[in-house]
């Protein structure tokens, strides 16, 4: 990505983030009530990801799932997960807070996932370009692997099969993503998103 380019998806994100959060706050403060009485604790959820460049940043997402520990790698039937969480996660509804994160320039609306410190930051070789890429809300590799949680329910060592098969074809698909960037392709991930 050139300098130009990464001033016009910069531009994108904060324009849209600002008109988002304005026209979906009443739906983010209901979801957010929802949430904090499904979950008994806020309804909101903020983690540590790791950022761009490698900086860690605090994420926010609605709460979908009970304050019980436990593994960082979620599947379909995890017993954490709410009535209303899971209601949540299927309908995106979890992810409308990140307009704040890209609004203060944290996360772009495409891109990596966010993902917790033990993958983005142990990058090695070539791969560590994508720390130059802002997380993101959507993109292709979440596109592809928008049935994740129920992909890892079906196998028997969740957490080895992410580490060893998904997490690298991530990397591989963001660097493609990140290699032939453009303002329409983020459009298409972006609706593609938005149609489920």
């Amino acid at each position: 990505m050139t300098i130009g380019d990464r001033l016009v998806k910069r531009g994108f994100d904060l324009v849209v983030a600002a008109l988002g959060l304005s026209v979906l706050w009443p739906i983010i403060a209901a979801t957010w009530v929802i949430a904090g009485r499904d979950t008994g604790a806020s309804g909101f959820f903020c983690q540590t990801r790791v950022g761009q460049g490698g900086t860690p940043f605090r994420v926010v997402k609605l709460r979908t799932m009970r304050n019980v520990g436990g593994t960082t790698v979620t599947t379909a039937n995890d017993a954490r997960i709410t009535t209303w969480g899971a209601r949540f996660r299927r309908w995106k509804l979890d992810e409308l807070p990140q307009l704040w994160n890209v609004l203060l320039g944290q996360m772009s609306f495409v891109g990596p996932r966010p993902d917790v410190p033990g993958y983005m930051d142990r990058l090695q070789g070539a791969d560590t370009r994508l720390l130059q890429l802002k997380p993101g809300i959507t993109g292709p590799a979440t596109l592809k692997y928008r049935a994740e949680e129920e992909l890892l329910a079906a196998q028997p060592d969740p957490e080895v099969y992410n580490d060893n098969v998904i997490w690298p074809d991530k990397v591989r698909i963001n660097l493609e993503y990140m290699d032939n960037w453009s303002l329409s392709g983020d459009l298409s991930y972006i609706m593609k998103t938005v149609r489920g």
